[in-house]
Parts: C-alpha cells; structure tokens; sequence
C-alpha cells in the first residue's frame, strides 16, 4: 500500500508496511535499533518517512555486510 510521506501508521500497520511482526517492533523500542517513532500521546505511531529512513538504512548489497554497514 501507498502511503504519503507524512502519514502516521500506529504499530500494528507500521510492522505491515516495514515486513517485521508487530512485536519486533515493540521489542525494538525497549532495545534500539528500530524506526524513529512518536509519541504525542498514549499511542505510538510511527513516520512513514521515517520508516522508509530506516528501510533504506538497513540495505545490504551482500550477506557479509554486518549490521553497521551501508550498502
């Protein structure tokens, strides 16, 4: 699904739109390493430009990269 740049998805749909179960991200929030999320509220809601950030961060050209290497 197409979603503009500035759309804010709550976690469930963000874990959709990211390909990971809902509890990586949740779990990601406790430990790092995650998307940039927000919360103006109760909620957490999470930046499609900022899951798209964070998509693009984690490319990889080859299995040998290791996590801290951009492609």
């Amino acid at each position: 699904m197409q979603y503009a740049p500035h759309t804010k998805l709550e976690t469930e749909p963000a874990a959709t739109y990211c390909g990971v179960g809902k509890s990586t991200l949740e779990k990601m929030r406790l430990t790092g390493g995650g998307p940039t999320y927000l919360k103006p509220n109760r909620k957490v809601v999470y930046q499609v430009s900022d899951l798209d950030a964070w998509l693009n961060s984690r490319r990889r050209t080859s299995t040998s990269q290791g996590e801290g290497a951009a492609a």
